[in-house]
């Protein structure tokens, strides 16, 4: 299996290239399963948005990641947007946006309640493994403002693509998308 040598902020790792079904690679990130990686990232990112007062994520990849961060900066909770709405969330809010590099279809996001009640009025930190297309993000964004939240700062561990010249958004590292020769 090919894969791409990545430095992030000091923690070496490699990471598998991988064909999606458009024909481009991505080199694939995944913090499940690695506490020292979580850690490592959590930790550099928290170092940038310590002015913030709740961070914002969406299910899955960006759970443990946001965990780290929140206990960093003294948090007692952190705000978690679904992919699909649960029997709790009956009183939340939910948007749709439209399809990002991984899924390539449309989708919502759903908040709770209590999530929602975490971001009114608040400066919120939007987190997540990876900005690519900026469509996930969208959805988040539309979150926050839905919620009366504040978009104060949009944190990534890696910036993908173009992604990486956005200036918009802190990111611990970028990585390419390929697109292989024919």
């Amino acid at each position: 299996m090919k894969t791409y040598p990545l430095n992030i902020n000091g923690y070496k790792t490699e990471l598998p290239i991988l064909p999606l079904p458009s024909g481009v690679e991505i080199c694939f990130f995944n913090l499940h399963g690695n506490p020292a990686l979580t850690e490592h990232c959590g930790k550099e990112l928290a170092k940038h948005l310590s002015d913030c007062d709740v961070v914002l994520t969406a299910e899955s990849k960006g759970l443990q990641l946001s965990h780290v961060i929140a206990r960093e900066l003294g948090h007692e909770f952190y705000a978690v947007a679904r992919k699909s709405k649960k029997l709790y969330m009956q009183d939340g809010i939910e948007v749709s946006y439209g399809s990002s590099i991984t899924t390539g279809k449309d989708q919502c996001l759903y908040l709770s309640k209590h999530d929602v009640d975490l971001l009114v009025g608040k400066k919120v930190a939007i987190v997540d493994d990876v900005v690519s297309t900026g469509a996930s993000l969208l959805g988040l964004e539309e979150l926050v403002k839905k919620a009366g939240g504040i978009i104060h700062k949009k944190a990534f561990v890696l910036a993908e693509g173009s992604a990486a010249k956005r200036d918009d958004v802190i990111y611990l590292a970028p990585i390419p998308i390929i697109i292989p020769e024919k």
